[in-house]
């Protein structure tokens, strides 16, 4: 039996081009999509009718690059850049070699719970043990593309081996489902040679996914090119048809812009993180010469250890902020660009629909509420409701959250998720992680 809601707000935002906001507005949802959005002669009340009063309704975020079992190594990486070796072998590696399966779950939880508190309805992960990932995914209710993460370093037994695993964990999962599975890539040509990134490519194709991979972080990629094709990494990726199924290119750093034409056109899509590129001490993504091009972008959070959170309301403003100083060139990046990077950008990076990320009849019904009193906005007429909520408004400051026609989050509570026992256990398995690694240490250095 269809169920059919009707959300009320004083605004409703739709993010189409011509920056529509319906004050007041209405938004009918069933069966997981929107039906109808209208500006009511009347303000609606009674049965099925959710009215969310003094708020702005928007679409939900999507986080296109995350690692949600990191939360795990929250805070570990101060001092490091996790985009050079030294950053991924000293905080990275050094953990993971005594990670195990039983410690992914709980750290997933307390990644979807800090993304639903903070207006994220859909998102992309990337890493291993994807297989444990996707139980408690399914149960937040966000909307997601899981990939396993895959490293093999020209090494034929490992490469064997995770192309299994990836498969076996993409055929569990719907390929059409809310959440559903994708293959992760590490990164071309640094950890994943040429003959992986044919099986990969082969893989996804076969099982109708897409590929996620980091991509520019340091330069690496086209120093390998250059030295055995003689051409940059982006043109050998068109010339093996790696660009040819969806595609996440997480963080394009250092991505020249005079390559930009060639992701012009294709199935990928860069996803930028500009907090990471910050912290990290690396160049900001060319993101306003990627929209010049044609080049779809999408906004990530990267991990918790690489970045200080998952607000991606904070994300869009340290965007538009480091494109401005960056290229000294005020409001480089608009607050409706920013804005439907942050929606329609990341559903693209999520092979979506070609609505979806907008409040319109037939795009899925994933949207968030905010309080008008809790976005800092000047005078109407003075400055955009866009404006005003990519530069005076945090994450924090989300009261409600849909994906799919769910409520996820109301009044600020979490629905889906047992937020408190999944910090509980987080901490324990710190303690069992730490212990581990102290441990070797000691036997190490033991004569």
């Amino acid at each position: 039996m269809t169920r059919t809601e009707l959300i009320v707000a004083d605004h409703v935002l739709v993010n189409d081009d011509a920056g529509t906001v319906l004050s007041p507005g209405a938004v009918e949802v069933a069966d997981g999509r929107i039906v109808s959005v209208a500006r009511p002669a009347a303000r609606p009340a009674g049965p099925g009718v959710t009215d969310l009063g003094a708020s702005v309704v928007m679409p939900g975020l999507v986080n296109a690059h995350a690692h949600t079992p990191m939360s795990l190594m929250r805070g570990t990486a101060e001092g490091h850049s996790l985009l050079t070796m030294e950053g991924f072998l000293t905080v990275l590696r050094s953990r993971e070699e005594h990670l195990t399966p039983d410690m992914v779950p709980a750290s997933v939880a307390v990644s979807c719970g800090d993304m639903i508190r903070h207006g994220t309805t859909a998102f992309a992960d990337q890493y291993f043990y994807a297989d444990e990932i996707a139980p408690t995914v399914e149960r937040s209710g966000l909307r997601a593309r899981i990939a396993w993460g895959i490293v093999e370093l020209g090494d034929d037994a490992a490469r064997a081996r995770e192309l299994d695993a990836a498969a076996r964990f993409a055929e569990s999962l719907p390929a059409d489902g809310r959440v559903s599975a994708w293959v992760g890539p590490h990164a071309y040509f640094v950890d994943n040679t040429p003959e992986a990134m044919a099986a990969e490519l082969a893989l996804a194709r076969r099982l109708d996914a897409g590929l996620h991979v980091h991509f520019s972080t340091s330069g690496e990629e086209d120093a390998w090119c250059l030295e055995h094709y003689g051409r940059p990494a982006l043109e050998v990726l068109r010339d093996l048809g790696m660009l040819d199924v969806p595609t996440i290119l997480a963080h394009c750093t250092t991505l020249p812009a005079d390559q930009l034409p060639l992701l012009a056109g294709t199935r990928a899509v860069m996803a930028v993180i500009p907090s990471v590129a910050m912290m990290s001490g690396v160049p900001a993504a060319p993101v306003r010469e990627a929209l010049d091009h044609g080049v779809a972008v999408a906004l990530g959070s990267d991990n918790v250890c690489n970045n200080t959170n998952t607000d991606l309301f904070e994300e869009m403003r340290v965007l538009g902020k480091l494109a401005a100083f960056t290229s000294r060139v005020p409001n480089q990046v608009t607050p409706r660009e920013i804005l439907r990077i942050a929606t329609v950008g990341g559903h693209r990076a999520l092979a979506g629909g070609p609505d979806d990320g907008r409040l319109v009849a037939g795009a899925v019904a994933d949207l968030i509420a905010v309080p008008l009193a809790e976005v800092a906005r000047g005078p109407v007429g003075a400055q955009s409701l866009e404006a005003a909520l990519v530069y005076g408004t945090s994450g924090a400051s989300v009261t409600h959250a849909m994906a799919d026609g769910n409520w996820l989050m109301t009044d600020r509570a979490v629905h889906t998720l047992d937020l408190a026992a999944a910090a509980r256990r987080q901490q324990d398995d710190y303690d069992i992680l730490s212990s581990r690694m102290t441990g070797r240490r000691t036997r190490e250095t033991t004569p």
